[in-house]
């Protein structure tokens, strides 16, 4: 193995390890860094997949900081968060009693969800890590979702490299693994049990997101029993 691609492991190691504790113990200063490693962008990033969100229940796996329930419950729209980290359960729960909310906020794994089956409309993921893809998480999203429901996940970004800051900011992204290049396919499963999958790449302030749709076969599970 070439002594370049030995540091690039090196470095993705640690910089995901560096993410793991910024979502745990530094969980205070996420919102300073996500801003930081955006040049401000974060916000807007997000906004793709809370655009293509259908009326109705949604489950926000991963909820963090509590920036996207907050938005959602001042416009009426019915909103839960999941997530495993306490931090982040603390800091979300400030933030909406501030609001005046009662944080509808649960602790748990996404492999092991606490709601009824076929009880959301959508499932929104932000920039999750590899658990939004395990086997048991995709089990869970197809069981809490309606027939017909979303998992909607903002998968990752390709950076557009107007500058030297950008061009920085990208490599950085390549080393986490939220910006593909060019030559791969994002990984992503084609086929998935029980979903009809969609991946798309959507313009967005500085950069292309990726959207990954996956819709709910429309055949309720209490009728495939039956």
């Amino acid at each position: 193995m070439r002594s370049s691609q030995i540091l690039f492991g090196v470095l993705q190691h640690l910089v995901r390890l560096a993410l793991e504790l910024l979502y745990t113990r530094f969980a205070w200063a996420y919102d300073a860094v996500a801003w930081a490693v955006s040049f401000g962008r974060w916000r807007a990033w997000q906004q793709v997949g809370v655009r293509a969100l259908p009326v109705g229940r949604v489950l926000e796996l991963g909820h963090g900081p509590g920036h996207l329930l907050q938005q959602r419950l001042l416009t009426g729209q019915p909103t839960i968060g999941l997530d495993r980290s306490p931090q982040m359960g603390r800091i979300a729960r400030r933030r909406l009693r501030r609001a005046h909310f009662e944080p509808p906020l649960v602790r748990a794994e996404a492999q092991a969800m606490p709601f009824a089956a076929e009880s959301c409309a959508a499932i929104l993921a932000t920039f999750p890590t590899e658990y939004i893809l395990d086997p048991r998480t995709l089990d869970e999203s197809r069981r809490v979702l309606r027939p017909g429901g979303r998992l909607i996940v903002v998968a990752g970004v390709r950076i557009t490299p107007n500058n030297l800051p950008d061009r920085l900011l990208q490599l950085l992204y390549r080393i986490t693994g939220e910006s593909p290049p060019p030559s791969d396919a994002w990984r992503l499963p084609t086929e998935v049990e029980g979903f009809h999958l969609q991946v798309e790449s959507v313009e967005a302030p500085g950069a292309r997101v990726f959207l990954l749709t996956a819709e709910r076969d429309r055949q309720s599970q209490v009728e495939q029993v039956e």
